[in-house]
C-alpha cells in the first residue's frame, strides 16, 4: 500500500469536518464524494445528520482547488435535494461563500452554482439568495455578475413572481443597465423582459425607463413586442411539492395533467405601487416656498407653487404624512377665481390620491363636496381635470359608494344641470369599477336618487340616471331593482331595458380558448432557458438531452391525446405534416442514391457538353422511367436528377421539353407526388411557360402538378415567382395558365383573397397589357363560379379596367352551382384546405377586432351624432371588408344596432336599417344564429307612420331575404302581423311585400303558417289590409300543397276557418277531400253559410272523442237556415257544458296572478278558444267564437237560459267563461259588452247563493280587466261596470279586491282612476273591517288630489271625506306626506263633511267607531266568550280543510262570522278588534291585528302590576285560540308562495305571550292541546323548510314550543302531551307525501311529544309542588286503559317509546312521592273491576323503589304505609322532620316578605300553627326585626278571626257547597283500594327515607290519641278541613265499615249527578291540586241513616301524614261536586 493509499484509508476515520478541511486536496475530494453520497441515501428530512453537514459547506465551497470546489458543490446539492426548509438556516453564509467564490469559476463550476442557488429558492431561503445575488451583481469582474443575473432570471422563470418578489429585482436593474459590460446588459434586458412577464409591460415601464438610456429603451421596446401572454410557473418549492406527490406521479403516465395552481389560479396581480418605495414629499414641499407662493396675488405665483405640489405628488407613491393643511389650502384653491389655478388644484388632489392611496381618504371626503360644486364649470380644461380627480380619488380607494352617498344626493339636487349630470356620469363610473359587492351593499341608497333624476327636466340628466341604473343592473342583476322599477313608465322602463342590454357584453372567449394556453405551457416547459440573454434573441435555445427526457412525458400525452381523437376521424389525419421545402442534396449524393436505377451511360451522357448526346440520354431516361415498376420510391431522386441533368439552364429546346415531359410522365404516374418536387420544379417550369417553345408542356406540367397536389398549392408557390421575376412573359404567360387551371379545376381549391389580391395588386397593376388582360380573363373566369360578388373587392380599381371587367363578367355569366370543374384533383381530401364553392366562397374577413367595446359603447351615446357617427363606422367596416364578414364578434354589434331601432331619432333608426340591411348582406346564411332575433325589431319599424320609414325597413327584410331564407323569416313575420302596434299601413305594406315574395316561388309549404294571420286580417278595419291580406291567401294558397292545407284546416276554428275556406273554392281538389272526409260541403252556399258549417264540422270532429254522433253532414247547396237547424238538432241532446274531464286547478295553476291589466295576447286567444270548444257543446262555443255580435249575444242568452239548473258546471268551467268575458271587455262592440253586462250580475248573484266565492286565480283572471275597462268613455257602460264591481265586492272578499282596485289607481285612463276612487270610498264605507289592514294605501288617494283633472281630484276628497266620517282625525295617520296645498283642501272638505254630518245628525266623525270600541270593552267578556266558540268551531271539523286548501275552504265562513257591529269599523285600535281581525281576516290583514297585540302585551309586561295585565289575564286564553287557529292559515298561505310576513307575526305573538307566566298560565287546557298539536304537526311538515325564510320559521317554532313548555301550566302540559301520545286524527295531517304512511307519521309526531315530555320530567323535582299530580295520573290511568294489558304488553316487547315515557312519567313521580303518591288517586276510578292498570304499576314502582333502600315494602300485598318513623329510628326521624319543616317555614316567611303573596303566607303558617301547636315559629325569627315579627304575630291574630268566623282570603274563592239530595246508594261498591290508612300498628315498622318530597312530621306531633286508636281495628279514611277552622268544623277521623260504605254511596251518587247534570263538564278548567290547599273546603259527609248518630269528633288531632296526601278521598269528593270529572 502506498503513501497515499494509506493516507486516505487513515483519513476517512477522521471526523468529516477534519477531512473536508485536510490539507491533502485528495482527502477533501474523497470526503465530499462520500458527504454527497451520504446525502444521497438520506430519505428523511428530519435526519440529524442533515443538522451536522449543514454548518459544513460554508468552507467547503470557497475550497481553493477547482476539482474539490465542484466536489463539494455536488455534496452541498445532494444536501438541499435531501434536506427540507429548515436547511434555510444556513442559506446566508453559504449563499455568500458560493457568490464570492464560485461564479468566477469553471463553467461546470459556476453551472453547479446556480443550481445550488434554485435549490434554495425550492426550499423557501428566497431573502438569503437575493440578499447574495445583491453582492455577486456588485462583483468587479463582469464574468461573476452575468452568471448572478442568469441565476435570477432561471428563479424567477421557474419560481414565479409569487415565490421570487420582483420588487427587490427592480431595485437592482438599474445600475446593471449602464455597466460597461455587454453581456450584463443583455443580461439585465432578458431579465427585464422576463418581469414584464410576470408582473406585465407598464409597471416594468415606468418603474425603469426613466433610469435607462435612450438606446437601451428603444431596444428594450422593440424586444417588448415579443413579449405575449401571461407567464406561469414551472416549478413548486419543495414543501409544495410534497402535497401533490400524487398528482404529478399521474402525470409521468398519462402526460400533462395541469395542477390545481395551473389550471385555476390565474398570475398574481402584482400592483405596481407595492413595487415602489413611498417618497417623502413634504418636506422637499417646505422647502420650495409652497406655502408664500399660495399666499400671493399674482395668479401666477400661486400656479407656480401648485405646478410644485402637482410635480412633487406626481410620484407614483407618496409617503403618509400630515397633509391636513395642505388640502385645506387646496380648497381655497379649487374656488379661486383664475381658471389655471384651479385646475393646478385639481390635479395636484388627483395627483395626491393616487400617491397616497388609503391615507388620503379622509381628504377626499373632505374635498369632494367642493369638487362636486365646481363642475358646474363649463371650460373643458376645468372639467377634464375635475373628471380626472374624481375618477382617480375613486381608482386609488380613497372614495368608495358607500362614503359618497350623501354628497351624492347633495349634488344631484344642485340647482345646476351640469352638476347633476356630470355628478351621476361620476357614479356611473364608480359603479362600473366597484366590486359586486360594495354595489350589492349600496344600490338601496342610490337608486331611489337615480329614479329622482329620470324625472329632471334636462335630457342630459335623465341619460345620466338610466347610464348610473344600467351600470348598477349589470353588476347586481335586474331582481333587486325590480320593486323600485315598477314605478317607471313603459317608454322608461324599455329604454333602460336597452340600455342594460347594451352594457351585456358576451364574452369572446370560448370553451376552447384554454386549449392554446396548455399548448403553450407545455411548449414553454420543454425549453430551458439557460441564460437571460436568451430572452433577446426571439428563438429558444435548442433542447438538451437531459431535457428531452423530462419533457418527454409531455411529448407522450400530446401522442396519445392525439391518436385517442384521430382514430375517430381517420387515420391520416394523424400523419405528421409533409415537409415541403426540400434539402440541398450535391449531385454525387444523388448518384450514390441512385445507384442502380439508371445505368452509368445516361449520366454521363446528360452531363455532356454535345446537345445530341443529352437530347439521347434524356430519350433513354425517359424510356427507363417508363418501364420501372416500383417508381414511386424513386420519385424525388429522379426529379432531383432532372433539376441538376441537365437541369434547368438547358439551352437545347428539344431537351427541354424532354426533360419536362419525363417530370410530367413521374407527377401523372406516382401514386403520390411529393410537394417537394413540386417546389424543386417550380421555377423552372414557370421560366419554360415564358417561352413559347416549351410553352405547351411546362402548362401541360403545371397542370398535371394541379392534378397531383391540388391547385392551391400550386397557386400559393407560383405567385411569389411570377411577380419576383425579371421576365414579364412569365407573369403574363404565368396568369394565361391560371386562366385555364380555373376552368379546368374551379375555385373550391383556392383561397379567393390571395388570388384576388394577387390580380389587384400585381396583375391589374402591371404597365404590360398582354398581362393585364390575362388579368382581366382571369378574374372573369373566377366571375363565373363565384358571381357578382367579386364587384365587391375590386371596388377601387381603376374606372378603365372596371369597365374592362364588366365586359369580361359579361362573356363570363355566373353558373353558380352548375359551374362543374373539368378536372379533379387525385390528392386526399384531408391535405387540402377545400372552401365551399359558389356565393359563399369568396373569402370573408373576421371584423371582431374593428368591433371595439367603444365603438358599441358609443352607439349607446346620449349625443346623436356620436350614435350617428357610430352607425357609420359601421357601414365602413363592412366596406373595408368588401362586405364579406364572419360571423365572430358580430352577436355584440347586433345587441347594439338592435338598441338604435327604438332610437327616439328616426334618422338614426333608418340608418340603421340600412346597416342591419349590409350586415346581413355581408354575413350570409350565418347572420341568422348571431342577430339575436333582431328581425323582430326590424318589423316592428313597419308601425312607422312615415312611408319613408316603412320602405327603408322594406329595403332591410329584402336584404335580410338576401341572405336567409323566407322560411328561417316566416316565425318573426307571423307575429309581426299579429302585432296590433304595427298599424294598418304596416300590416298593408308586409302582405304586399310577402305576396310579391311567394309570387317568385313556385312551391313553399312554410307559407301555410302565414294563413292563419293573413286571414284574421280578412276582418280588419282598414280595406287597404284587406285587399292586401286577400292576395296574399291566394298566394299562399298557390304556394303551399295540398296536405298541407288540410292539416292546418283540421285545426282552424272560428272566423278564420270560414274565410280560407271561403277562399278555397277555386280549389275543387280540396272540396272533393272534404266531402270524402265526412265533412260539410261548402260549395256554393253563402260566406256566411260556409262559416257556420265549417266550425261546426270541426266542432264534432272534436268531441268525437267523447263518443258523440256525428251526423251533420248536410248535402251539398243546403242552405244557411236549414244548416244551422241541423247542426242544432244535432248536438241539444247533449250536455251544455263537458265537465267530466274538466281539471280546474290545473288550468288555474297556468293562471299568472298580476294587479296589473294586460291585453290578452294571440297564444291566449288560442288557448280560450281550445278550452272553449273542449269544455262548452258546440252550438254554444261556435255563437260565442263567431265574429257575429249577434251570434255572441244568442250564446250568452243560451247561458243565460241555462244559469239557473247548471251552476255547478258553470262553476267548474268559470275560469274559461271570465276569460271570455274578458275579451270581450277588450273589443268594441257594444251591444255585446252591454250584453255580457246584463248577464254577470246574474252569474253572481247565482254563485253567492251557491255560497261560492271567486278563487284566486278567477279574480286574477277578470277584476284586473274589469278594473281597467270601469273607466269606459260610453256612461251607460260604465255605470253597469261600477255596479257589477260593487256587487263583486259584497259577495267576494273586499280583502281580495281591494289590490286590484289600488293598482287601477296606477291606471292611465283619468275615468277609470276616478271610478276606484269612488270604489275605495265604497269599500271603506261598507266593508271597512276587512280591509283595515291596507288602510295605508289611502296615501295612493291622498296623492291624487294633486292631480291637474279637476274629477280626480273631486273623487279623491270625496273618498277622503268619507274615510274622515268612519275614522275621525285617525285618517291623518293614513294619509302620508302631503302639500301645504293639499292639506289645506283636506281640511276644507272635512269641515265640509262635519257640516253635513250635523245636518243629517249623524254625529261626529269617527263617533260611532268609538262608541263601538266602548260597548265591545264593557262586554268583553261576552264577546271572548262568543270569539272562543268561534275558534272551537273553527279548530273543529273545518281544520283539516284549512290545511287542504285554504283558498276555497274560507268560503263564506270569515265573513259570516264577523260580528255585524264591526261592519263600519276601521283598523285595528285596540284590543277587542284585534283579535277579531286577527281571527276572521285574512293572514295578511291580520298581521295589523297582530301588531296591536304586540304593542299591548309589551305595554303590559312593562307595568306588571298595573290593571292593564289583569285585563290581559283575562283575555290570554281567548288570544291564544284565535292565534293557533291562526297558526295554520298562515303556514298554508305561506306555502301557495306567499310571503311568510304572517307567519312570522303569529309565532312572534305567541312568544310574547307565552314569555309571560302570567299570561301563560291563565291559558285553558284545551287551547293549550290545539297549540301544541299544531307547532308540533308544522314542525314535522316537509314543506316549511321551502318556504320563504323557512330556516328561520323551524326556528321559531322550535324556540316557541320550549317557552311554552317553561312557562305554561305545568299540569295541563303534562295533561295534553301525555293525551297526544295517542295515534292523531288523520284529518289533521296534511296531504299525505307519496312515500310516507300515517303510521310513520304518527311515528314522528309521537317521537315530538316523547321529547318535550322528557324536558318537562327532567325538572319535575324541582316543580313537584306546581303541578296538580291527580290530574296527572288520571291522564295516564286513562291511557293505559286505552290501550289494555295485551296491547300494552305487545308494546312492551315492541319497546314503543309513548309507553315507555308514560311509565316513565310515572316512575318518576312515585320515586318524589313515595308512597303518598296514593293520596292523589283521587280522579282515578280505583274500585272499578278489574282494578285499574296504573295501581297495579304504582304497586310495581314501590317494590322497585323499596329493593333499591329508597323505600321499605311492608304489610301484606307489598303495600307501603306512611307513619311515624320514630319507632325504628327516632333520632334520625326527627332530623329529618325537623329540616324539612324549618325548609317548609323558610318558604313561607319568603311569601309573607313578598307583598303579592303575604296574605297567602300568612294563610300557610297559620295552618302550620293548628297543625303542629307544640312547634315554636318566632324561634326561627330571632334576626327579624321586631316590625316584622310583630307584624307577623297580628297577621296569625288575624287569621284566626277569619276562621272563625268561616272565611278565607280575598284572594282565594270559595268553593261552592254539595247538593243536599243526591244522596243514592249503590251497594255495588267493593271496597276501596288501601289508601294511606294510619293506624299506628301499620307504622311500627315503618322507616321513610329522608328525602324532601316526603315530608314527615316530628314524633311529637304524632302523639297516639283515642281517635287514632279507633283505627287500629278496620281500615278508615280521613277528612282535614286544611283551611276552615277546626274547632267549628268536624271531621272523620275514624269509621267503621257501615259508615265506610255510606261515604261510598255518597261518592257514587255525586259521580253520577255530576255525568248527568254537566255535559260540558269536560270543558271546564280542571281546578289544580295547587290550589285546592289554599281552598276552603267546609263540608259535612252525612252518615248512612242507621250511623247517624254515631259521630266520632276530634280534639284537635292532627294525622301524621304528607300535606299533599292528607286525603286522597276529600280531594276526590271536592271534584265530584264540581263536576270536574266525567263519568267513568
Amino acid at each position: 500500500m502506498s503513501e497515499e493509499e494509506k493516507l486516505l484509508k487513515d483519513a476517512k476515520k477522521l471526523p468529516w469536518e477534519d477531512r473536508l478541511l485536510h490539507k491533502n486536496w485528495k482527502v477533501r475530494n474523497e470526503a465530499n464524494i462520500d458527504l454527497a453520497s451520504v446525502c444521497d441515501s438520506i430519505t428523511d428530512p428530519k435526519d440529524s445528520r442533515l443538522r451536522d453537514f449543514g454548518p459544513l459547506f460554508k468552507k467547503t465551497v470557497t475550497d481553493s482547488n477547482a476539482p474539490v470546489q465542484e466536489k463539494a458543490l455536488d455534496a452541498l446539492i445532494a444536501f438541499l435535494r435531501a434536506a427540507d426548509a429548515d436547511a434555510a438556516r444556513y442559506a446566508k453564509e453559504i449563499c455568500d461563500a458560493i457568490v464570492s467564490k464560485c461564479l468566477t469559476g469553471r463553467p461546470k463550476t459556476v453551472e453547479k452554482a446556480q443550481a445550488a442557488f434554485m435549490l434554495w429558492v425550492e426550499l423557501e431561503a428566497v431573502d438569503a439568495f437575493l440578499d447574495a445575488m445583491e453582492k455577486g451583481i456588485k462583483n468587479k469582474v463582469a464574468k461573476a455578475v452575468v452568471p448572478a443575473v442568469d441565476v435570477m432570471f432561471q428563479a424567477l422563470s421557474d419560481f414565479g413572481a409569487k415565490i421570487v418578489p420582483p420588487k427587490r429585482i427592480l431595485k437592482m436593474l438599474p445600475e446593471l443597465f449602464d455597466h460597461q459590460d455587454q453581456n450584463v446588459r443583455a443580461s439585465s434586458k432578458g431579465l427585464t423582459l422576463e418581469l414584464c412577464r410576470w408582473i406585465g409591460k407598464d409597471p416594468v415601464k415606468s418603474i425603469l425607463f426613466e433610469k435607462m438610456r435612450d438606446t437601451m429603451k428603444k431596444e428594450l421596446e422593440a424586444e417588448l413586442v415579443n413579449v405575449t401572454g401571461t407567464a406561469k410557473p414551472s416549478r413548486k418549492i419543495r414543501s409544495e411539492q410534497d402535497k401533490e406527490p400524487e398528482q404529478e406521479a399521474m402525470s409521468e403516465v398519462v402526460g400533462p395533467v395541469p395542477t390545481a395552481e395551473s389550471s385555476t389560479d390565474a398570475p398574481p396581480e402584482i400592483d405596481e405601487y407595492e413595487l415602489v418605495d413611498p417618497v417623502d414629499i413634504l418636506t422637499p414641499l417646505e422647502k420650495s416656498g409652497f406655502w408664500d407662493g399660495v399666499k400671493a396675488t399674482k395668479w401666477s405665483e400661486r400656479k407656480d407653487a401648485v405646478a410644485e405640489l402637482t410635480k412633487f405628488a406626481s410620484t407614483k407613491r407618496i409617503a403618509p404624512g400630515d397633509f391636513t393643511e395642505v388640502c385645506r389650502t387646496l380648497k381655497k384653491l379649487i374656488t379661486d377665481v383664475n381658471i389655471a389655478v384651479a385646475v393646478e388644484a385639481i390635479q395636484a388632489i388627483g395627483n395626491l390620491a393616487s400617491g397616497l392611496r388609503l391615507h388620503f381618504s379622509g381628504s377626499s371626503r373632505f374635498l369632494l363636496p367642493v369638487l362636486l360644486e365646481k363642475l358646474k364649470e363649463k371650460k373643458p380644461t376645468l372639467m377634464e381635470s375635475l373628471t380626472q380627480t374624481l375618477q382617480a380619488m375613486h381608482r386609488a380607494g380613497c372614495l368608495n359608494l358607500v362614503d359618497i352617498v350623501e354628497d351624492v344626493r347633495t349634488a344631484t339636487k344642485n340647482k345646476v344641470p351640469l352638476v347633476r349630470s356630470l355628478t351621476l356620469n361620476w357614479v356611473t363610473f364608480c359603479t362600473e369599477t366597484s366590486n359586486k359587492a360594495v354595489v350589492l351593499k349600496v344600490h338601496k341608497d342610490y337608486v331611489p336618487i337615480f329614479m329622482e333624476c329620470l324625472n329632471d327636466m334636462t335630457p342630459e340628466v335623465r341619460d345620466a340616471a338610466f347610464s348610473a341604473l344600467a351600470a348598477i343592473a349589470k353588476l347586481v342583476g335586474m331582481r333587486p331593482l325590480e320593486r323600485s322599477l315598477e314605478k317607471l313608465d313603459d317608454v322608461r322602463r324599455k329604454k333602460l331595458s336597452e340600455m342594460i342590454m347594451g352594457h351585456e357584453v358576451v364574452p369572446v372567449q370560448t370553451s376552447g380558448g384554454s386549449v392554446p394556453s396548455l399548448e403553450l405551457q407545455a411548449s414553454e416547459g420543454a425549453f430551458v432557458r439557460k441564460s437571460a440573454a436568451s430572452m433577446l434573441t426571439g428563438k429558444r435555445p435548442v433542447q438538451a438531452a437531459p431535457v428531452i427526457k423530462k419533457g418527454g412525458s409531455i411529448k407522450s400525452g400530446a401522442n396519445k391525446k392525439s391518436d385517442g381523437t384521430g382514430q375517430l376521424k381517420s387515420s391520416k389525419t394523424i400523419e405528421a405534416p409533409e415537409d415541403v421545402e426540400p434539402a440541398e442534396m450535391g449531385l454525387e449524393e444523388i448518384e450514390r442514391r441512385l445507384g442502380s436505377l439508371l445505368q452509368l451511360e445516361i449520366i454521363s451522357q446528360l452531363k455532356s457538353t454535345i446537345w445530341k448526346e443529352r437530347l439521347e440520354a434524356i430519350s433513354l431516361l425517359k424510356q427507363q422511367v417508363e418501364g420501372l415498376q416500383e417508381l414511386d420510391q424513386s420519385v424525388e431522386i429522379l426529379i432531383r436528377l432532372l433539376c441538376a441533368l441537365p437541369g434547368w439552364s438547358e439551352k437545347n429546346v428539344q431537351v427541354q421539353q424532354q426533360v419536362i415531359e419525363v417530370i410530367t410522365y413521374i407527377a401523372s404516374t406516382v401514386t403520390k407526388f411529393p410537394k417537394k418536387c413540386v417546389v424543386l420544379c417550380l421555377l423552372g417550369i414557370s421560366e419554360r411557360v415564358a417561352d413559347i417553345k416549351t410553352r405547351a408542356h411546362a402548362m401541360k406540367c403545371l397542370t398535371t402538378f394541379c392534378e397531383a397536389v391540388g391547385p392551391g398549392f400550386i397557386f400559393e408557390r407560383i405567385y411569389k415567382i411570377m411577380k419576383e421575376h425579371k421576365n414579364p412573359k412569365v407573369l403574363s404567360e404565368g396568369i394565361v395558365w391560371m386562366v385555364s387551371a380555373v376552368e379546368d379545376f374551379g375555385v373550391s381549391h383556392l383561397k379567393l383573397k390571395d388570388l384576388i389580391d394577387f390580380c389587384k395588386e400585381t396583375g391589374l397593376q402591371s404597365s404590360a397589357a398582354a398581362t393585364r388582360n390575362a388579368t382581366i380573363k382571369l378574374l372573369g373566369v373566377v366571375h363565373k363560379f363565384v358571381g357578382p360578388d367579386i364587384k365587391g373587392f375590386l371596388a377601387d380599381v381603376k374606372p378603365a379596367l372596371l369597365s374592362a371587367l364588366d365586359t369580361e363578367y359579361e362573356k363570363n355569366p355566373f353558373e353558380g352551382a352548375s359551374a362543374v370543374p373539368k378536372k379533379t384533383v387525385r390528392a386526399s381530401e384531408s391535405n387540402l384546405s377545400v372552401t365551399v364553392g359558389g356565393l359563399d366562397s369568396l373569402p370573408r374577413e373576421d371584423i371582431s377586432g374593428k368591433i371595439t367595446p367603444t365603438l358599441l359603447k358609443s352607439l349607446e351615446s346620449p349625443d346623436w351624432k356620436v350614435r350617428l357617427e357610430s352607425i357609420e363606422a359601421v357601414t365602413k367596416i363592412l366596406e373595408e371588408a368588401n362586405k364579406r364578414i364572419q360571423p365572430t364578434g358580430t352577436v355584440e354589434l347586433f345587441g347594439a344596432l338592435r338598441g338604435r331601432l327604438s332610437d327616439s331619432n328616426k334618422n338614426l333608426v333608418m340608418a340603421t336599417l340600412t346597416t342591419i340591411g349590409s350586415v346581413a348582406t355581408a354575413m350570409g346564411p350565418a347572420v341568422e344564429k348571431s342577430s339575436k332575433g333582431i328581425l323582430s325589431d326590424v318589423l316592428k319599424c313597419l308601425g312607422d307612420n312615415k312611408k319613408h320609414m316603412r320602405e327603408c325597413t322594406l329595403n332591410a327584410l329584402d336584404s335580410w331575404l338576401g341572405a336567409v331564407h323566407l322560411d328561417k323569416m316566416v316565425p318573426c313575420i307571423t307575429l309581426a302581423l299579429t302585432d296590433t302596434k304595427l298599424g294598418a299601413e304596416g300590416r298593408k305594406d308586409l302582405f304586399d311585400w310577402l305576396s310579391k315574395q311567394l309570387a317568385g316561388v313556385s312551391d313553399f309549404s312554410d307559407a301555410v303558417y302565414l294563413l292563419k294571420p293573413a286571414c284574421s286580417a280578412m276582418t280588419d278595419k282598414s280595406s287597404d289590409v284587406r285587399k292586401a291580406a286577400e292576395t296574399c291567401i291566394n298566394e299562399i294558397l298557390r304556394v303551399s300543397g295540398q296536405e298541407t292545407i288540410e292539416k292546418i284546416l283540421k285545426d282552424m276554428h272560428g272566423p278564420a276557418l270560414a274565410l280560407v275556406v271561403e277562399r278555397l273554392k277555386p280549389y275543387g281538389a280540396f272540396q272533393e277531400s272534404f266531402e270524402s272526409a265526412k265533412v260539410m260541403s261548402v260549395g256554393p252556399t253563402s260566406k256566411s253559410s260556409s262559416r257556420v258549417g265549417k266550425s261546426t264540422s270541426n266542432g264534432v270532429m272534436k268531441h268525437g272523442n267523447r263518443t258523440m254522433p256525428s251526423r251533420a253532414i248536410v248535402t251539398k247547396g243546403s242552405k244557411t237556415e236549414s244548416v244551422t237547424s241541423v247542426q242544432d238538432i244535432a248536438v241539444q241532446s247533449h250536455a251544455l257544458f263537458y265537465v267530466k274531464d274538466s281539471n280546474k286547478e290545473d288550468r288555474e295553476r297556468m293562471v299568472v296572478r298580476r294587479f296589473k291589466f294586460e291585453e290578452p295576447r294571440l297564444e291566449q286567444i288560442q288557448d280560450l278558444e281550445n278550452d272553449m270548444m273542449r269544455y262548452l257543446r258546440e252550438d254554444l262555443h261556435r255563437r260565442l267564437l263567431s265574429t257575429d255580435f249577434k251570434k255572441q249575444v244568442e250564446g250568452l242568452e243560451m247561458l243565460q237560459k241555462a244559469l239557473p239548473s247548471l251552476a255547478k258546471e258553470i262553476i267548474e268551467v268559470l275560469d274559461v267563461l271570465l276569460r271570455w268575458f274578458v275579451l270581450q271587455f277588450c273589443k268594441s262592440n257594444t251591444t255585446c259588452l252591454l250584453k255580457v253586462l246584463e248577464f254577470l250580475p246574474e252569474l253572481f248573484d247565482t254563485l253567492k247563493d251557491e255560497a261560492y266565492s271567486l278563487t284566486e286565480s278567477e279574480a286574477a283572471i277578470f277584476l284586473p280587466c274589469l278594473i281597467e275597462k270601469s273607466g269606459h268613455n260610453i256612461e251607460k257602460v260604465r255605470e253597469k261596470m261600477r255596479e257589477l264591481t260593487k256587487q263583486i265586492v259584497t259577495i267576494c272578499s273586499a280583502s281580495k279586491s281591494f289590490p286590484y282596485i289600488l293598482e287601477g289607481l296606477r291606471s292611465k285612463n283619468n275615468r277609470t282612476r276616478i271610478e276606484c276612487v269612488d270604489l275605495v270610498g265604497f269599500i271603506i264605507d261598507h266593508h271597512g273591517a276587512e280591509i283595515s289592514g291596507q288602510l295605508k294605501s289611502l296615501q295612493i288617494v291622498a296623492s291624487l288630489t294633486a292631480e291637474r283633472d279637476g274629477e280626480i281630484r273631486k273623487a279623491a276628497l270625496n273618498t277622503l271625506a268619507l274615510g274622515y266620517k268612519i275614522l275621525g282625525e285617525d285618517i291623518w295617520r293614513y294619509v302620508g306626506k302631503l302639500t301645504d296645498a293639499q292639506k289645506s283642501m283636506l281640511d276644507d272638505r272635512f269641515k265640509w263633511k262635519v257640516r253635513e254630518m250635523e245636518k243629517k245628525k249623524e254625529g261626529r266623525p269617527g263617533e260611532a267607531r268609538a262608541a263601538l270600541r266602548r260597548s265591545v270593552r264593557e262586554n268583553s267578556s261576552d264577546v271572548a266568550e262568543q270569539s272562543g266558540e268561534v275558534s272551537r268551531s273553527v279548530s273543529g271539523p273545518i281544520y283539516s280543510s284549512y290545511r287542504k286548501n285554504y283558498g276555497h275552504s274560507e268560503l263564506q265562513m270569515d265573513r259570516q262570522l264577523v260580528p255585524q257591529s264591526l261592519a263600519g269599523v276601521n283598523g285595528p285600535t285596540d284590543w277587542n278588534e284585534a283579535l277579531d281581525i286577527i281571527s276572521f281576516g285574512s293572514p295578511e290583514q291580520s298581521v295589523e291585528g297582530m301588531k296591536v297585540v304586540c304593542h299591548e302585551l309589551a305595554q303590559a309586561t312593562s307595568d306588571p302590576d298595573g290593571s292593564a295585565m289583569d285585563e290581559l289575564v283575562k283575555d290570554s286564553d281567548r288570544l291564544v285560540s284565535c292565534l293557533a287557529n291562526k297558526v295554520a292559515k298562515t303556514f298554508d298561505f305561506s306555502l301557495t308562495g306567499a310571503s311568510s310576513r304572517s307567519c312570522k307575526y303569529v309565532l312572534n305573538t305567541l312568544m310574547q305571550t307565552f314569555q309571560n307566566k302570567r299570561l301563560a298560565h291563565a291559558v285553558k287546557e284545551s287551547t293549550l292541546d290545539s297549540l301544541i298539536t299544531e307547532l308540533l304537526l308544522w314542525l314535522l311538515d316537509e314543506r316549511v323548510p321551502h318556504m320563504d325564510d323557512g330556516s328561520q320559521l323551524l326556528k321559531a317554532l322550535n324556540v316557541l314550543m320550549l317557552k311554552i313548555l317553561d312557562n305554561a301550566d305545568r299540569t295541563s302540559s303534562f295533561v295534553v302531551l301525555i293525551n297526544l301520545l295517542r295515534p292523531l286524527d288523520p284529518s289533521r295531517w296534511p296531504s299525505l307525501a307519496s312515500n310516507e304512511s300515517f303510521a310513520s307519521r304518527n311515528q314522528k309526531f309521537s317521537d315530538l311529544v316523547v321529547k318535550c315530555l322528557i324536558k318537562l320530567t327532567k325538572v319535575l323535582q324541582s316543580t313537584i309542588y306546581e303541578v296538580d299530580l291527580d290530574r296527572i295520573l288520571q291522564s295516564i290511568h286513562l291511557y293505559l286503559q286505552d290501550l289494555g294489558m295485551e296491547e300494552i304488553r305487545r308494546r312492551a316487547g315492541a319497546d314503543d317509546k309513548p309507553l315507555r315515557m308514560v311509565k316513565t312519567v310515572l316512575h318518576e313521580l312515585v320515586k318524589l312521592r313515595g308512597a303518598a303518591i296514593k293520596g292523589h288517586l283521587s280522579m282515578v276510578p280505583i274500585d272499578m273491576k278489574p282494578q285499574p292498570i296504573i295501581l297495579a304499576y304504582i304497586d310495581l314502582n314501590l317494590e322497585t323503589l323499596a329493593a333499591a333502600r329508597m323505600l321499605t315494602s311492608s304489610g301484606p300485598g307489598g303495600q307501603t304505609h306512611w307513619g311515624d318513623s320514630v319507632a325504628n329510628n327516632p333520632s334520625s326521624g326527627t332530623h329529618s322532620a325537623d329540616a324539612q319543616l324549618k325548609q317548609e317555614l323558610a318558604a313561607i316567611f319568603k311569601k309573607i316578605g313578598d307583598k303579592q303573596t303575604c296574605t297567602i303566607g300568612l294563610y300557610e303558617l297559620y295552618r302550620i300553627t293548628q297543625l303542629y301547636p307544640k312547634v315554636d315559629i318566632f324561634s326561627q325569627l330571632q334576626n327579624a326585626s321586631e316590625a316584622f315579627r310583630t307584624y307577623i304575630r297580628d297577621g296569625l291574630a288575624q287569621m284566626e278571626k277569619n276562621a272563625a268566623a268561616g272565611r278565607t282570603p280575598a284572594s282565594l274563592p270559595m268553593p261552592t257547597p254539595p247538593p243536599v239530595a243526591l244522596t243514592i246508594s249503590s251497594p255495588d261498591f267493593t271496597p276501596l283500594s288501601p289508601v294511606h290508612t294510619n293506624a299506628l300498628n301499620d307504622a311500627k315498622s315503618l322507616n321513610v327515607k329522608s328525602d324532601p318530597t316526603n315530608f314527615n312530621l316530628p314524633p311529637s306531633y304524632s302523639e297516639d290519641s283515642r281517635a287514632i286508636n279507633a283505627l287500629t281495628s278496620s281500615r278508615g279514611f280521613t277528612s282535614e278541613n286544611s283551611l276552615g277552622d277546626q274547632r267549628n268544623e268536624r271531621f272523620i277521623t275514624g269509621v267503621t265499615s257501615g259508615t265506610l260504605d255510606a261515604i261510598r254511596e255518597r261518592m257514587r251518587s255525586m259521580q253520577l249527578a255530576a255525568a248527568a247534570g254537566n255535559p260540558d263538564a269536560g270543558s271546564r278548567p280542571l281546578m289544580s291540586m295547587n290550589d285546592s290547599l289554599n281552598h276552603g273546603f267546609s263540608s259535612q259527609i252525612p252518615h248512612a241513616s242507621d250511623r247517624s248518630g254515631a259521630e266520632n269528633t276530634v280534639q284537635s288531632g292532627v294525622l301524621p301524614m304528607d300535606e299533599k296526601a292528607l286525603s286522597g278521598l276529600q280531594a276526590r269528593m271536592e271534584r265530584l261536586k264540581s263536576g270536574a270529572i266525567e263519568h267513568l
